[in-house]
């Protein structure tokens, strides 16, 4: 993908910062006036673009290269016939540097890149900005209904695909870290989207109409790296529609004078650890002090030594507090187990659960020191919203902060609105359930059902499996994941 770790580490902060991917311009002399090379595509004077006097409209397209955020204006100039300049390369613009420059800040404040200036002075930035400025009216939604629906799909495409698109294919091209929780969650939530859109395309050959329009260009470019990266073709096989209008499109002669030729993952990629750490700063080494010759030592004057203050008398109140005893650990009486759990959470975190953290597991779980147990929410009539019902689950991890460190879970919420259910696996210290050794921790417990694994039985182990995989049958739920809450 080539995106500077840097800037994708501010988006991911949560910056959002707008970026790119770029195409190179050049102003040709030839016979008849004057050409715009834009994507390999001469255009010639007379176009709507041009400014009448035997120039075309200079528009110039600030980004860094392979910047994928500028694949929809460039696509949309395609169709539309927009000339643009793109500057992406020192010594006319050197990322991090001219998008910081007092100059460059008076005509776009935020600094974000790709930033777009007209040559009347008009300047706008935001990628889906610059894209539907750049566009024809058929493009933007030849009718008020139209328009309102592109509108729709580019919102879609921000809100809903981004952030978990984002989320996974990052840590495969090594510029964010991998965090097995939130990868897991993303990939749910690319499968929530491939299903929103493969129903909406099952009758239709384009998002908003007959024709290509910028909701097909912003949702086809933000799905871009996800169908380079990630989905392989077992993941994306279930989608046929998506796929079909995907390929569709990157072959239109308009798309293919920007992506080129894109080629479709075949094998899911992974979390590259060695080229996240290339992809670190280097702390640059400090140059070593010259040493200066030791001066001798004063002796300090012996001051008089004071005597200790007689310390003052505690009230009724303060006595009372002294007296009372600090609070002992509840596992204290329990002997000293070769389990080590944070060992177990950093694998799970980090690391593939298939095929390091549950092997790492099954490998060091003491079952003498340790027990594993089933719970069920008592009461799923109750359960309406599914947001509501996940609030249940993070209120209850939030009351128990005390006990991370002797136990972990995987609790789900299975189902969908006001026909919902919420199960989990727990791994507890000891024999014993928990929660009845602090009054901190008997708050939720007892709207569950609880029941103690043999951890030696295939039930055990397949529930286990289910559960921290957030993948299986679920035979003994009947309902399909909806999502899943970790507690570490």
């Amino acid at each position: 993908m080539g995106l500077p770790p840097w800037e994708e580490a501010e988006y991911v902060a949560g910056v959002g910062t707008d970026v790119a991917l770029t195409s190179s311009a050049v102003l040709l002399e030839g016979i008849g006036g004057y050409w715009w090379l834009v994507g390999g595509v001469q255009e010639k004077e007379g176009s709507p673009w041009c400014l009448g006097n035997g120039l075309v409209e200079e528009r110039t397209l600030y980004t860094y290269p392979e910047n994928w955020r500028a694949f929809k204006a460039l696509i949309a100039a395609q169709y539309s016939g927009a000339k643009i300049k793109v500057l992406s390369t020192p010594p006319q613009f050197h990322f991090g540097q001219t998008n910081k420059a007092p100059e460059f800040l008076k005509k776009f404040p935020v600094g974000k890149v790709p930033a777009f200036e007209g040559d009347d002075g008009f300047c706008v930035f935001e990628s889906n900005a610059i894209a539907h400025y750049v566009s024809n009216d058929d493009l933007r939604g030849a009718t008020k209904e139209a328009a309102a629906q592109v509108i729709q799909w580019v919102s879609f495409a921000d809100s809903d695909i981004v952030p978990p698109a984002s989320t996974w294919v990052f840590p495969t091209l090594g510029i964010m870290q991998y965090n097995k929780q939130a990868t897991e969650f993303a990939k749910e939530e690319v499968k929530r989207v491939l299903n929103i859109l493969d129903s909406h395309l099952k009758t239709r050959t384009f998002l908003v109409g007959e024709r290509v329009t910028l909701a097909d260009i912003t949702v086809v470019c933000t799905l871009l790296w996800l169908y380079k990266q990630v989905l392989e073709p077992s993941f994306r096989q279930p989608y046929g529609n998506v796929n079909r209008w995907f390929v569709t499109c990157i072959h239109q002669p308009q798309f293919k004078a920007v992506l080129g030729e894109v080629k479709l993952c075949e094998k899911m990629a992974q979390f590259d650890a060695k080229k996240f750490a290339e992809h670190q700063p280097r702390k640059e080494k400090q140059p070593k002090e010259e040493r200066k010759p030791k001066e001798e030592k004063k002796q300090p004057e012996k001051k008089e030594e004071k005597k200790p203050e007689p310390e003052e008398e505690l009230d009724e109140c303060e006595q009372a507090l002294a007296a009372e005893p600090k609070s002992k650990d509840p596992f204290a009486h329990l002997p000293k187990s070769s389990f080590i759990m944070d060992e177990f959470k950093r694998k799970y975190s980090n690391e593939d659960t298939l095929t390091v953290a549950l092997p790492h597991f099954w490998e060091h779980f003491d079952k003498d020191g340790w027990s594993i147990w089933y719970a069920e929410y008592r009461f799923p009539e109750e359960l309406t919203q599914t947001f509501m019902s996940c609030n249940l689950i993070t209120g209850m991890f939030q009351r128990l902060d005390k006990l991370r460190k002797n136990a972990f879970a995987s609790v789900i919420l299975f189902g969908t609105n006001n026909a919902s259910s919420i199960s989990g696996i727990w791994v507890f210290r000891g024999q014993e359930l928990a929660f009845p050794l602090s009054p901190d921790w008997q708050v939720d417990y007892e709207s569950y059902t609880w029941r103690k694994l043999d951890p030696d039985s295939e039930e055990c182990k397949t529930l286990v499996k289910e559960y921290f995989l957030w993948e299986g049958e679920f035979k003994h739920v009947g309902k399909s994941f909806n999502q899943g809450k970790i507690f570490k």
